[in-house]
């Protein structure tokens, strides 16, 4: 019997022909190519571990306060013809990411001999020039300004018509294809007159019209000396009986901002003393604290081997009782010079400025440092004990309330300063950002206090800092590590399985915060309706009203929204930034009044929070059933433990 075929299968049949033979021709077809692309930009020379041909002079004439302009003639000598690299530095130390300010340069020239060298920006990296070198040659002349903001809104104030910070990356370049360090340069200064100066840098000469010469430097340590230059200045000798000379260089916008008692200072010489002590080191000849006290020159805290750039209220001295607020800065800074300057993150360590850097390791640079710089402060009384508690307590609450430690784990946020590089962000609670400094406290609270524990007290995370910086006394020279010599370190002074310790707290999401070194310390976190006077004193200083803790969010002194905790109240009655609270149950918003309605929104048959909201040109009226009270946190003994934290807070004789 003949097999009948159905015209659904001959259709399919006819359709797989059909797109058989549409395959054969579009395999026939020919491939057009690809369109053209042009050639790679030629690579900047790689840095070599050889001595450059001579020595780098640049002179800087920073007269022009009117215009906020430095003038600047670099002499560079050359060995032989051809293409030349000059670049600016890109990425610098303490940074932790590319800087880029060459929208700041201008009228840029080279010449040689007296003729023009026609020049290129490199298109890729951008703060690279390039120029071919004639016949003959012996040296380039570089001449370019550096046009500083004249407001905040163009960047930093680095000048202000009494005062200057002076950063060298600004004001001079460097031949690409040597390792910094192998090269010498000299710098002359041109200052307004009756102005002083202070840095690391030593001075060679100075003539009638404050031009100030420097003893030759490498170009590395030249970078990583800045320098402080002003009208008002008073310098304080910080070891008088010490080996080498520390000493605290003030700048001010008046001088009566300068006025500090002897009490005071005699405080900054203890903190000095109580590093050195900690460390058992001085990795310096000789270390200058630089402190502005300004309401016009940008604020700063930047490390470097052998000073500091430190930016404090005006009232720093003349308020010494209550302006205590980042207080700690000079600590921090001053341990830098041991963690982070001395002992580098070997990803950390480039041989010139244009290499990239990697910060892996910034929970030890920025989270150790962040927990001596703490502990220093309090050591040597610039803190009070109970100042140092309420700020810890502070900071334990922030990352136990934040959710975006759940999915993202601490060592992630050390790439923070490349992704972001500090821009604001709406959901910070979510987002993190740079958490190795405050969670690499905890960490390190966490790692001390359990060393006293299992010892009895007998040994700490002094004993670490001593064994872990003390190495090589008196040398400059960067002393690299990994994350397994932090470990080895840490066995030395207590036998552990420290590398689980680290990655449990470093590479693994969490919930809440690292807080087991405040219960081992003696305290635990807890919360109340009275804010601590840190709190109060922060609120003052920062000019807001923080409810993170009780409503969920943070608000200015107009009320509007400057932060909102994720998933907290405010949070779920979708409030966020960008947004104004007008008014609170029907009354024009006030600090006040928004605390009193979260108290009085406590009582058992109190009616939700309504607050008025305002978004753009649009109101709306947005209720909140909280019912908590106002919280803050603060830390609370814990009965029959012992306090380590008090311990590590107390003056080590």
């Amino acid at each position: 019997m003949k097999k009948r075929v159905s015209v659904a299968s001959f259709s399919a049949s006819v359709s797989l022909v059909v797109a058989a033979l549409m395959a054969q021709t579009a395999l026939a077809q020919p491939v057009p190519p690809p369109p053209y692309q042009a050639p790679p930009t030629p690579a900047i020379p790689a840095a070599r571990d050889i001595a450059y041909p001579g020595t780098l002079k640049v002179f800087v004439d920073a007269t022009d306060l009117d215009h906020r302009r430095w003038v600047v003639r670099q002499v560079v000598p050359v060995d032989k013809a051809g293409e030349m690299v000059l670049m600016t530095p890109l990425w610098l130390p303490g940074k932790h990411s590319a800087q880029k300010f060459s929208d700041k340069i201008a009228n840029v020239r080279f010449s040689a001999g007296g003729q023009t060298l026609t020049w290129l920006r490199d298109p890729v990296a951008v703060n690279a020039f390039r120029f071919t070198v004639p016949d003959g040659v012996t040296e380039v002349v570089a001449e370019f300004e550096y046009l500083a903001p004249m407001t905040s809104t163009a960047g930093r104030v680095v000048q202000t018509d009494l005062m200057a910070n002076f950063q060298w990356e600004l004001a001079s370049m460097y031949p690409a294809g040597y390792f910094t360090s192998r090269i010498p340069i000299q710098l002359t200064l041109k200052l307004p007159q009756g102005w002083s100066h202070a840095s690391a840098l030593e001075v060679e000469s100075t003539a009638a019209d404050n031009t100030v010469t420097f003893k030759p430097i490498s170009y590395d340590n030249f970078i990583d000396s800045p320098m402080f230059a002003g009208k008002y200045y008073k310098q304080w000798d910080l070891t008088p009986a010490g080996k080498k000379p520390v000493r605290l260089n003030v700048f001010a916008d008046k001088p009566e901002y300068m006025e500090a008692k002897p009490e005071v200072i005699d405080l900054h010489r203890k903190m000095v003393a109580q590093s050195v002590k900690l460390f058992k080191s001085e990795h310096y000849d000789h270390y200058d604290f630089l402190v502005h006290l300004s309401e016009e020159l940008g604020d700063i805290g930047l490390e470097h081997h052998r000073s500091s750039e430190n930016g404090h209220d005006i009232k720093y001295f003349t308020d010494w009782t209550n302006s205590y607020i980042g207080r700690d800065l000079l600590a921090h800074e001053f341990t830098h010079s041991w963690d982070g300057k001395f002992r580098r993150g070997a990803d950390l360590y480039t041989p010139d400025f244009q290499a990239p850097m990697r910060g892996s390791l910034l929970w030890v640079y920025e989270g150790q440092t962040q927990y001596w710089g703490y502990m220093l402060t309090a050591r040597s009384g610039m803190f009070t004990k109970e100042q140092t508690r309420e700020a810890i307590a502070l900071i334990a609450a922030i990352y136990d309330n934040f959710k975006g430690t759940e999915w993202r784990p601490t060592v992630d946020t050390t790439n923070d300063p490349v992704i972001s590089s500090r821009a604001p962000k709406n959901w910070l609670s979510m987002q993190r950002s740079e958490d190795y400094y405050n969670v690499g406290l905890l960490i390190w609270l966490d790692a001390d206090t359990l060393i006293r524990e299992k010892t009895g007290n007998k040994k700490s995370l002094d004993d670490f800092a001593g064994a872990f910086f003390g190495v090589k006394d008196g040398s400059w020279v960067p002393e690299t590590y990994e994350f397994k010599d932090v470990v080895a370190t840490l066995n030395s002074v207590y036998a552990y399985d420290w590398d689980t310790f680290l990655k449990d707290r470093l590479y693994k999401p969490m919930t809440g915060a690292p807080l087991d070194g405040l219960e081992r310390g003696g305290y635990k976190l807890v919360y109340s309706a009275t804010p601590t006077d840190w709190i109060k004193s922060r609120e003052k200083v920062q000019k807001n009203t923080d409810l993170s803790y009780s409503l969920g969010l943070t608000l200015n002194a107009t009320g509007d929204i400057t932060a909102t905790l994720w998933d907290g109240p405010a949070f779920k009655a979708g409030l966020g930034q960008g947004m104004s609270v007008v008014a609170v149950n029907g009354v024009a918003y006030e600090a006040d009044g928004i605390k009193a309605a979260v108290t009085e929104a406590a009582k058992p048959d109190a009616k939700p929070i309504e607050l008025l909201i305002k978004k753009g040109k649009n109101y709306r009226t947005v209720t909140i059933d909280y019912k908590g009270g106002l919280r803050y946190p603060r830390l609370e003994r814990i009965a029959g433990k012992p306090a380590y934290l008090d311990d590590i807070l107390t003056e080590k004789k």
